[in-house]
């Protein structure tokens, strides 16, 4: 047995069987064109089904799901482990806890939450901030790559990521790090006086018409901040569709416009790829001629969005190899740079309202 796989059903024993699906109501309506979309898309959902890691492709555009696909035995209904993706949610969540005045502002040295870090030898921890955990410029050593065994082996997952010595300066450079993720869910925790789903079940996942599944917690019982989060692919769409809308569903509005635009301004960038940028719990990239704001998860989880083009992209893969492997992260880049923006591009210019 695999060091993944042992840690992996370590996790899942730590919140219980997880279920492996969704009955709550959709959380966004059904498509209102062809059940095997629209002609213009056709060539997309081709490409899709040639792609062996991919679990679902999903196209949202003006708030209609025009294409749906699915592979390997997924289903609407069936639960994916969004890995990473799920530090997004958590950034938004920090948004809604900012909103509230549950956190003063970004600013907020995190000392203020975690009054241990005060008595560390080194004192430039207590100049990290809100800010520097959202953008992953902590400086302090990441708990991911070959750290992330021995963190989540240990007794005190937050006490850990804190006493991890500093690699740089607080707010100089990006390392990214599922520790420094997991310390915002702990300060949800504190200043929502309630656990994290709770607190994400209260002020997201309830507005956007889904009930969020329970997912693993650390030793202390905070849930997992930054990966393992479970979600069906239409609750992935529905989580796009409400940064797409700047943070308003149903004419409420649930998340700051400010804080969703703020969440996709370039910030920092990733060490492994200069074209990589990151936002608040989001990353930046270039698709051609459009910018992507999206969070990704390990294996090829997305939720992909494209405002200028009203569009929003939920992908679950395989989760048992990096979406590196075989050229899969580039050949689903490739479908949705070639098959899918186009056509929504030609769409959208046309001023077509029904599906592209």
């Amino acid at each position: 047995m695999t060091l993944a796989l042992v840690l992996s059903c370590a996790l899942t024993a730590l919140a219980g069987a997880a279920p492996q699906n969704d009955t709550s109501h959709p959380a966004v309506p059904p498509p209102t064109g062809s059940a095997s979309g629209p002609p213009a898309l056709t060539e997309a959902r081709k490409a899709a089904s040639e792609l062996k890691q991919l679990h679902s492709l999903l196209v949202s555009w003006r708030g209609d799901i025009v294409l749906e696909h699915y592979a390997s035995g997924v289903t609407a209904g069936k639960l994916a482990n969004i890995k990473s993706a799920s530090k997004s949610v958590i950034a938004a969540l920090v948004g809604i806890a900012l909103d509230r005045g549950l956190i003063a502002s970004v600013a907020e040295p995190i000392v203020t939450f975690f009054p241990e870090l005060g008595r560390d030898a080194d004192e430039r921890k207590r100049t990290i901030t809100v800010e520097h955990l959202l953008t992953m410029q902590s400086g302090l050593e990441s708990t991911s790559g070959e750290h992330y065994g021995p963190w989540v082996r240990s007794r005190n997952w937050v006490r850990y990521a804190l006493e991890r010595p500093l690699v740089s300066a607080p707010g100089t450079s990006m390392e990214y790090s599922t520790g420094t993720s997991h310390m915002l869910s702990a300060l949800l925790t504190k200043v929502a006086k309630k656990s994290t789903r709770e607190f994400a079940q209260e002020v997201l996942a309830g507005p956007l018409g889904f009930t969020l599944a329970r997912w693993p917690r650390d030793p202390q019982g905070i849930y997992f901040g930054g990966n393992q989060m479970l979600m069906t692919p239409r609750q992935m769409v529905a989580f796009g569709e409400l940064y797409r809308n700047r943070g308003e569903v149903g004419g409420r509005q649930i998340l700051s416009a400010e804080w969703i635009d703020a969440s996709c301004v370039p910030r920092t960038r990733s060490r492994w790829d200069s074209d990589r940028l990151y936002g608040y719990g989001w990353w930046v990239q270039q698709f051609g001629d459009w910018q992507a704001c999206f969070a990704w998860g390990f294996g090829g989880q997305y939720v992909f969005v494209f405002r200028d083009l009203a569009l929003v992209i939920a992908v679950t893969s395989s989760t048992n190899a990096s979406d590196e492997r075989f050229g899969y992260r580039r050949s689903l880049f490739e479908l949705i740079e070639r098959e899918v923006l186009p056509a929504v591009a030609t769409a959208t210019s046309a001023g077509v309202r029904g599906s592209p």
